[in-house]
């Protein structure tokens, strides 16, 4: 399925009244995507705090201006959570709808074709940072629920908004948000909007999401760099120390050495993995994107697989010693590394931190002193197919992009879905739409308008299937009780 099948004329949507109205907004509304692209709303850059906040504000007010009621701004122990609600749909389902607000640091920034922070409109996508991860998703949620008041006057069910500023930085606070508001977030589903197109921008549903475990590996040795020729020899080399550690992380099979890692792992069932490979997934015009001689990863799996349903071990920044123009001849007095592991279910983070620990102090040399640091954990999740609500999103899309979804497991993290899980109890729907060559994290990023679009319409049809589905079932109707 190529871009151009994402017609803009949308071959089924919620009603005329609504498309008349989305069609008579468009200008209006992508210079209000815009100026929300403008905030530069870096959570994990301490300098950027006040513009985290001005974008919970920004999102506050354009949600009332939206028609949503009991809008707040709300402290957490991090970035401000921007909470509002509509509740006027009488015996209808709630959903809690999450999103973030929180982007990404920029850098490397000469690798960008326009400033970041200035969006602009290329050919069919707009370009900027957040335009896909995950502003551009939160702004259409907005625009879905001022759409339908202005047209209908309601919704269709009752809907939550919650959307944090901590997302891109291991969403370190929400979990203690979401204890001190349970009271006021019961609900029947939770609907999130991070995720994204399978590759040829297929609509998809993803059902599972790995979990993390982000550590730091800190190893020590002098007070100062050495001389590298009078002590060269007599003492460890703390950058060289590191490369062992990290070295002995990982066997050449693709396995990871960690004694215990794998002890949780749910394996895939026969059937999933037969699904799984009856994806319209290219490997090769896969390997050729990325420009790569080749691909890699754990024996026995495969690509597919690799990258949704097993575990990984990455190292994501590596630094030490002397990394300046010419030579320098030293031993440097410390070196550290950044790494994360993908987890997936049951791999519990805090047991994995635990293991890594271990085994690094075990494979550590004895002439340095290395510890470990956990910078963030989150816990993957799995979502039934044949949940209600997960068919009445798959109906949505199939109807508003006029193909049935695949339904796919996604290799990144989302830590709320596990939280809305296992603190609400809630089952939660991930229904996103930034297409799979969004450069999200990276530069360039951007959104398919076409992508954006459909996901207003997608969301109001979604609404209006789950309410469907409540009347089918309420007694009187002439569904099941």
């Amino acid at each position: 399925m190529t871009t151009s099948d994402l017609t803009s004329t949308h071959p089924s949507v919620p009603d005329a009244a609504l498309e008349a109205y989305l069609d008579a907004t468009h200008e209006q509304r992508l210079e209000s995507y815009k100026e929300f692209l403008r905030i530069p709303s870096i959570s994990a850059l301490s300098e950027h705090a006040a513009d985290c906040r001005a974008a919970a504000t920004w999102l506050a007010d354009a949600l009332a201006g939206a028609g949503a009621e009991h809008v707040e701004v709300s402290e957490s122990t991090g970035h401000p959570v921007v909470y509002a609600d509509w509740l006027h749909a009488e015996g209808a389902p709630t959903v809690v709808v999450y999103g973030h607000y929180d982007v990404q640091p920029v850098d490397p920034l000469d690798l960008w074709t326009s400033p970041p922070f200035e969006p602009v409109i290329v050919g069919d996508r707009m370009l900027g940072r957040g335009a896909a991860d995950d502003k551009g998703q939160v702004h259409l949620h907005v625009v879905a629920l001022e759409g339908l008041l202005k047209t209908r006057g309601s919704l269709p069910v009752n809907v939550k908004y919650v959307f944090e500023g901590d997302e891109e930085f291991e969403s370190a606070h929400l979990d203690t948000w979401l204890e001190a508001n349970r009271g006021r977030l019961a609900a029947d589903v939770a609907v999130i909007s991070d995720t994204g197109f399978f590759d040829g921008n297929l609509p998809a549903i993803t059902v599972s999401l790995r979990g993390i475990c982000y550590i730091q590996i800190d190893v020590e040795g002098t007070a100062l760099d050495l001389h590298s020729g009078q002590f060269g020899g007599a003492v460890e080399n703390p950058a060289n120390a590191l490369a062992q550690i990290i070295a002995a992380l990982k066997g050449p099979d693709g396995r990871i050495r960690v004694p215990g890692f794998y002890d949780d792992v749910v394996p895939l069932g026969d059937a999933e993995r037969a699904a799984l490979a009856e994806l319209p997934f290219d490997e090769e015009a896969y390997r050729e994107s990325l420009g790569l001689p080749a691909l890699a990863g754990e024996v026995g799996f495969t690509t597919l697989e690799r990258r949704g349903t097993r575990p990984t071990l990455d190292v994501n920044g590596i630094w030490g010693g002397f990394q300046g123009e010419g030579s320098k001849t030293i031993i440097p007095a410390h070196a550290h590394a950044k790494v994360s592991c993908r987890l997936v279910a049951d791999q519990d983070p805090d047991r994995i931190f635990e293991r890594l620990e271990a085994y690094i102090a075990e494979v550590a040399p004895p002439g340095v002193r290395t510890t470990v640091r956990k910078l963030g954990t989150g816990r993957p999740s799995l979502m039934p197919i044949d949940h209600p609500a997960t068919q009445a999103a798959a109906r949505a899309l199939a109807a508003t992009f006029g193909r049935d979804p695949v339904f796919i497991r996604e290799g990144g993290s989302i830590p709320v879905g596990a939280s809305f899980e296992s603190r609400l109890g809630l089952p939660v729907v991930l229904l996103g739409f930034t297409p799979p060559d969004d450069n999200a994290h990276a530069p360039n990023e951007s959104m398919l308008l076409a992508n954006y679009e459909g996901g207003i319409r997608a969301i109001a049809r979604m609404w209006s299937e789950l309410a469907a589905i409540a009347t089918a079932k309420s007694p009187g109707s002439d569904g099941t009780r």
